[in-house]
Parts: C-alpha cells; structure tokens; sequence
C-alpha cells in the first residue's frame, strides 16, 4: 500500500508540475524537486528497517561488518546520485548530471578496492 502511496503522490505531482508549466515554468522545476524530496525523505525513513534487518543478518551470518558497510555506502552513493542527477536533467543542466554520475562511479570503484583486496589475499591463502 505504501507503493500506491509513493505513486499517488508522485503523479500529482507531475500532474500539477504539468500545468504550471505553462504558466510558471520556474514553478513546475521546484515542484518536482519538492516532490523528488518528499519521496527521498519517506525512503530514509524506510531505511531504518533495512538497517535493522541487515545487523541481524551480520549476526546471524557471522559476516565481517566492514563488508556490509561499504556495500551500504554504495547503495546510497548510486541513490544519491540518481536523485541528484535526475534533478539536474529535469531542470535541463545535463552537462552537470553527467559530471556527478561519472564522480559517483569513480567513487563507487574507490569503495570496492578494499573490498577487492581482501578476495584477492583469501584466494592467495586457498591457493
């Protein structure tokens, strides 16, 4: 039911950003950034759920924190900069979106060298 929420709002927003376009076009970019926010602050909140779940899975699994940290960070980094760049294009600046995509990837493969490095040293020890 939540998904029918998150919908709902997101079409009455597109809706009324749709009819201010033509009247107040600088409105219409504000709204769908009110809305974008909106949506993100729900999803935060739904969040705490998630990060609940994933501690007893690290219990339960006996899995090394740090592992489950770095793959969070890069869940957020690819969320964040979704938003972000979905935003820039919708307000038409998407030489901008691009630059923030492309320092989101390079800072995703900067998480994962850790990451990267520790697969490498366990198959070093099984070999």
């Amino acid at each position: 039911m939540e998904v029918l929420r998150v919908a709902a709002l997101a079409l009455s927003g597109v809706l009324l950003a749709l009819m201010l376009k033509q009247t107040k076009p600088e409105y219409s970019v504000f709204l769908s950034m009110a809305v974008c926010i909106c949506i993100f602050l729900y999803l935060l909140s739904r969040l705490q759920a998630v990060m609940g779940y994933l501690s007893q899975l690290e219990v339960q699994a006996d899995i090394d924190g740090v592992y489950l940290d770095t793959i969070l960070k890069m869940l957020g980094i690819t969320y964040i900069t979704q938003f972000a760049s979905d935003i820039c294009k919708d307000a038409g600046y998407s030489a901008v979106a691009s630059q923030i995509e492309l320092f989101a990837r390079v800072s995703v493969l900067f998480l994962s060298f850790p990451v990267l490095l520790a697969l490498v040293e366990m198959i070093g020890e099984v070999l």
